[in-house]
């Protein structure tokens, strides 16, 4: 990504506030002139320690060797001129491998006045204080200039600092806000957290202002995620908001082919196929971003079997953590299990509380195919439909699996009896046997999950514990 300037000193975060108690940000700095003042004599002998003696010659001619030239250009207004800022050439090598480089490397400067002139003073103040004491002293004011120079000049304690701060103050309001600073500075584990923060507080995060303000690759970041807690309808609301603003931005004309046109990418990431047709019907296919092409298709996805083919991604988003598990309940596979219109089912429990996203369904014998499908889970002992989706998928004419999906995460509660549907239409296809009553997930992360299947009484298109159809279930812990 490309380096960027940081925000003026004065420029305090959005949405962080400076905490009761907290140290106040330094007075704006006057030009600093050349000191006349009396030889001190003996002053060491009032300093007990080593880091009590360096923190007296912060900022201080005394025995300083170097100045450094910061706000050089700005107006006398807005900075007060040029700032000198005197300093230590060793003990800024010490504690920064740039200024090592800087005074001692190959190409090493011997010039006693140093011009900084993309770092602010104030930052640069609180990169010298923590050099010369390992005192911290920033603010919602300071923190991202003061991060800019703590990685400009590789000092990673204090970026680390700068760091915790901006997360203690993470919230949903200004996530979106502080992604768009954590991955420009480069800071992973901000980014993540500031993600995290947007998975779970999803709406309140779009509806801040912080979220028409980020770039294409970081909203692209986002709408790739499956774990946003939103239902897709006001995300594509959320999306063409962002468009309006990104083509005031660019200086465009806020029109339906300039929307879809600074969207790029991004309108891809939109996951049409889990709304309602409802819902479709009254954002999407009046908004003028999607082709007639595409909103005939995805019409006929909502209303027709088969089903065409539409581009967008059908795969459900779920404010769930963990890796997405599967279990299969079969050992082998064998070939020729026929249709008539009557439900595959399949009985289970388990021991603790997961979401269902969808099945693994076995495809076609006789080579690549499309089929109709309608998936659902049952309460079993209440009768009540939890979820369900009339969907299809095509397979290629092997014997594997294929994924089937819910619009939505399923909650399914540990020890109560549910029922696993799927009513297919098309040829016959494999099947599974040798099926196990008790299937048991593990990983690293996570205790057990153990399901255990029973068939289904009534007529369940002949699958039952031993063979049949609804070999995998897809979930999350």
């Amino acid at each position: 990504m490309a380096a960027l300037g940081p925000a003026a000193a004065g420029d305090q975060v959005p949405g962080v506030e400076a905490e009761p108690g907290s140290s106040p940000p330094p007075p704006p700095l006057g030009p600093l002139l050349p000191l006349q003042r009396e030889p001190l004599y003996n002053w060491q002998a009032t300093k007990a320690s080593l880091k009590e003696r360096f923190a007296f010659l912060f900022n201080s001619e005394l025995l300083s060797d170097v100045r450094f030239v910061l706000g050089k250009g700005r107006s006398a207004a807005a900075a007060g001129g040029p700032q000198r800022i005197p300093a230590h050439r060793f003990v800024l090598a010490a504690g920064s491998a740039v200024f090592d480089a800087m005074f001692n490397g190959g190409m090493a400067t011997t010039s006693a006045e140093i011009e900084l002139p993309d770092v602010e003073p104030a930052a640069f103040l609180a990169l010298l204080r923590f050099l010369y004491s390992d005192e911290v002293q920033i603010g919602p004011e300071t923190v991202m200039t003061t991060l800019y120079t703590a990685k400009k000049y590789a000092v990673p304690a204090l970026e680390a600092h700068c760091v915790e701060f901006l997360t203690k103050h993470l919230r949903a309001d200004n996530a979106f806000m502080l992604l768009t600073q954590a991955r420009l500075f480069d800071e992973p584990q901000l980014a993540s957290l500031c993600l995290d923060t947007i998975d779970k507080s999803t709406v309140d995060a779009i509806s801040a202002e912080g979220f028409t303000d980020i770039d294409i690759d970081t909203l692209c970041a986002v709408l790739e995620r499956d774990t946003l807690s939103i239902r897709e309808s006001r995300l594509f609301g959320a999306v063409v908001r962002w468009a309006e603003a990104e083509c005031q931005r660019q200086q465009l004309p806020v029109t339906f082919a300039n929307k879809q046109k600074v969207l790029g990418k991004a309108l891809s990431l939109i996951r049409f196929p889990l709304m309602t047709i409802e819902e479709f019907a009254a954002g999407p296919a009046q908004s003028g971003i999607l082709s007639d092409r595409e909103v005939v298709n995805l019409f006929l996805h909502f209303t027709v079997n088969p089903k065409p083919r539409v581009e967008y991604i059908d795969r459900p988003r779920c404010c769930l953590r963990g890796k997405e598990c599967c279990i299969n309940r079969f050992q082998q596979v064998e070939s020729r299990w026929g249709y008539s219109g009557t439900s595959d089912r399949i009985r289970f429990t388990v021991n603790r509380r997961i979401s269902i996203v969808g099945f693994g369904l076995y495809g076609s014998i006789h080579g690549p195919t499309d089929y109709q499908v309608n998936i659902q889970i049952i309460e079993y002992e209440k009768k009540q439909t939890l979820g369900q989706n009339d969907t299809g998928f095509s397979c290629d004419g092997t014997a594997n699996t294929f994924r089937v999906m819910f619009k939505e995460p399923i909650e399914i509660l540990p020890n109560i009896c549910y029922t696993a549907c799927a009513t297919l239409k098309g040829p016959d296809s494999h099947y599974g046997t040798k099926g196990l009553k008790k299937v048991v997930h593990e990983t690293p992360a996570a205790s057990k999950t153990v399901f255990f299947f029973f068939s289904s009484p009534g007529n369940n298109n002949g699958t039952s514990i031993e063979d049949g159809q609804i070999p995998e279930i897809i979930f999350y812990t």
